[in-house]
This record gives C-alpha cells, structure tokens and sequence, in this order.
C-alpha cells in the first residue's frame, strides 16, 4: 500500500464532514456537500485528491454498505398492508421515468432511437433507469415535519417508495445483464439468460434468506444486543454480494439489499443498521460520495452538457408526478392528493447515486454525466419540501399524538 493513500483519505475525510455539515446547516441533505466537496478536491478544481484503485475499492465497501442499511430499513409488514395501491403506483413511478430518461437521452445526445442491442441503446435505457429512483429518507423527513406520516397519503407514499427502489434495482439487474450479454456477442440469447439468473438469483435468496433468517433469529434470541449480530450480518452483506455477482452475474449491490432484507423483521435489525451506520458514517460512506464528485469531469463539460442536465432534471421530476400521481386517480385520489402523492415520490438520493455510480463501473454511463444527477439530487431534495408544504397548507395534522415520530423508519 502506498504512503500516499493516508493523505488521500484524511483529505476526503475531512472536506466530506465539512461540506456535509454546511450542507445540513442550509437545510439540504449531507450527501450533497460531500460530492461537492470531491468535486472541490478532485482533478477538475484543487486537484488535492486523484483517483486510484484503493479508493474506488473503499467507495465500493462504502455502497454495499449503503444498500445493505436500506435493505435493513425496509418494513415488509407495512409493505404488504398498503397492498397493490401500493405497487401500481411504484410501477408507475419505474415505468413512466424510465421511459422518459430513454426517450430524452435517444433524442438529446443520439439525435434518433438506436439499434436494440446496441451499446448506445443501453445507455439510453440506463439513464432512465436513473430517474426510477426515489429517495424515501428526503420525503419521510418532509412528512414527518409536517405532521403527515402516518396519514393515508404519507403511509401510501413511504410504502410506494420503498417498492419503487426494490423494482428500481431488478431493472438495474436486468439492464446490466443484458449490456454485458450484449458486449459479449450473444444479445440475441442474452435476454432469456440475464431472465433466467435473475429469477434464480431471488428463488435462491428466498429459499438461502428463509432458513438464514431462522438461524438469525435463534442467535437474535439467545444473544440479544450484542456485537456478534452485526458483524455476521455484515459477513452476509459481502457473502450475497459475491454470490450476486460470481454466481449469477447479477449486480453486487443487489445482493447487499437482499441481505438487508433478509434481516429487516429481526428485533435487533435496527442495532445491525446502526452498526453499520457507524462504520459508513466515519469512513466509507464519506469516501464513496466524494468519489463521484472526485469522477465528475469538467474537462469535456459544454453547453450541450447543460441543456442536457436541465432536461434531465425537468424530466426526473415531472415523470415522476405524472406516474405516479395520475395513476393514483385510478385509485380513487383526486385534485391536490395526487400531486402529494407524485411530489413525495419526486426526490432522488443515495440510491439514484449508486446506480449512477454502477454505471459507470460497467461502462455504461460516461462521467461527464455525473453532473446531471448531483444536479437532480438538489433540486429534488430542495423542491420537495417546499412543494408538500404548499400542498398540506390549511390541513390540520393528522399524525397520531400516541406516536413518536421516531418510530417512523427513514
């Protein structure tokens, strides 16, 4: 290991934490402040910090880490309450998005719909998968500060969130699969194998899940609250992981998830969550968000770069109101309840960054875009709130006064 690693990590480190703070200090989320503070330490501004090899493998840890904890997060029970009001909306809110990224990026950059198969086609499609994303963390908090959590609308909304980003990762799978069947020549038998591993993959995870869900529970049981917990269910995050990506060819971070929930109903599942936190907090968390922002180039950037990222943000969020919120008419909600419920699914965080940064991994996405979805992030993460607010404005809270709000998982 080279001496120059240390000097690259307590610079990322301590940039991260500042401009995560300041950050927070102007009510945005902190994963903004620490990919602007990568782009600030990066090779397109200071040029304090360069890529290498160690970095990108820690921002890898730091993701699986990520979606290992949103899979923690995940409350199955209220999953299956909200029913498939639920689920037609999230479908909507994948659907619509994904069909819109397609649509922008074949006309804006490709000038015409490019040949299926083709590498530029999955590119295309990539970036809609982009915009599928929704951040539930962003809106919960909106919700919660306005007291409409646990109303029908708000439950509705962190139900059809977390669906949304389940769905949003299967076609993650998928679109990956399929790029690299395509590149390696066989795309014409590459869709019914990347089919095939898929739907392998999570008839395994069940089986495998149910009986190390079981085995978790007894040792849940007999040694309650106590660090052996989460140190093997981190050893299950790396273990999926590796079976995702070696066995089935699938994404590693979708195993990570499916750890996640595999452990999601396990009484200590919030103690494992906030083992983990501590471990992406201090290091890894930090360090794969300033990656992006240390991957993000400028040198290329132009003004077909800007239009480009306006479209793309303008699109993301209108997609998603219309998905969302128009299918909920179906459903019976009217007027101002469906742009509440298409406005809570509008924001986009961490897991539109994973999939950002998947992307570029596998080739299928160019750096110069980065910009775009930091540029998303804030202003869906800004709009938001203020956009809800305006919405409930004049309406009585309607949360429970027996409920804190911290039982509210974000």
């Amino acid at each position: 290991m080279q001496i120059e690693v240390f000097k690259d990590l307590a610079i990322i480190i301590l940039f991260a934490k500042l401009f995560g703070l300041l950050a927070k200090k102007l009510k945005a989320p902190q994963v903004v402040g620490e990919i602007i503070a990568g782009l600030i330490i990066g090779p397109s501004v200071l040029g304090l910090v360069g890529q290498s090899d160690f970095i990108s493998q820690m921002a890898e840890i730091g993701v699986l880490l990520l979606m290992f904890s949103a899979g923690l997060e995940t409350d199955l029970k209220d999953l299956l309450k909200t029913g498939p009001v639920a689920l037609v909306i999230a479908c909507a809110g994948v659907g619509v998005p994904l069909l819109g990224g397609y649509l922008l990026y074949s006309g804006l950059v490709l000038g015409g719909f490019a040949e299926v198969g083709t590498t530029q086609f999955y590119t295309a499609i990539f970036v809609g998968v982009i915009m599928t994303a929704t951040s539930v963390g962003i809106t919960v908090q909106a919700l919660r500060e306005l007291g409409k959590l646990k109303g029908k609308i708000g439950t509705l909304i962190l139900s059809a969130a977390i669906i949304d980003d389940v769905i949003g990762i299967i076609v993650l799978t998928f679109v990956i699969g399929m790029s690299s069947s395509a590149s390696g020549g066989s795309s014409n038998s590459g869709a019914l194998d990347v089919i095939i591993k898929t739907v392998l993959f999570f008839a395994f995870s069940i089986g495998v899940g149910f009986v190390i869900y079981k085995i978790f529970k007894m040792i849940d049981k007999k040694y309650p609250h106590q660090r052996r917990i989460p140190i093997l269910g981190l050893c299950l995050c790396f273990a999926m992981s590796y079976i995702a990506e070696e066995f089935f060819g699938i994404a590693d971070i979708t195993g990570a998830y499916v750890a996640g929930i595999i452990l999601c109903n396990l009484k200590d599942s919030d103690y494992i969550a906030e083992k983990m936190d501590i471990s992406s907090y201090m290091l890894f968390g930090p360090v794969f968000f300033a990656s992006i922002g240390l991957k993000t180039e400028f040198s290329n950037f132009s003004s077909d770069i800007v239009i480009f990222s306006i479209c793309f943000v303008l699109v993301a969020l209108v997609t998603k109101i219309i998905g969302c919120g128009g299918i909920s008419r179906l459903f019976g909600y009217k007027g101002k309840d469906c742009l509440k419920i298409g406005v809570g699914m509008m924001t986009r965080g961490e897991v539109a960054l994973i999939v950002s940064q998947k992307g570029l991994a596998v080739g299928l996405l160019n750096s110069t875009y980065f910009a775009a979805v930091i540029l998303l992030i804030i202003c869906s993460s800004v709009a938001t709130p203020i956009l809800l607010k305006l919405l409930y404005k004049g309406e009585d809270d309607d949360t429970p006064a027996a409920v804190p709000a911290e039982t509210a998982k974000s």
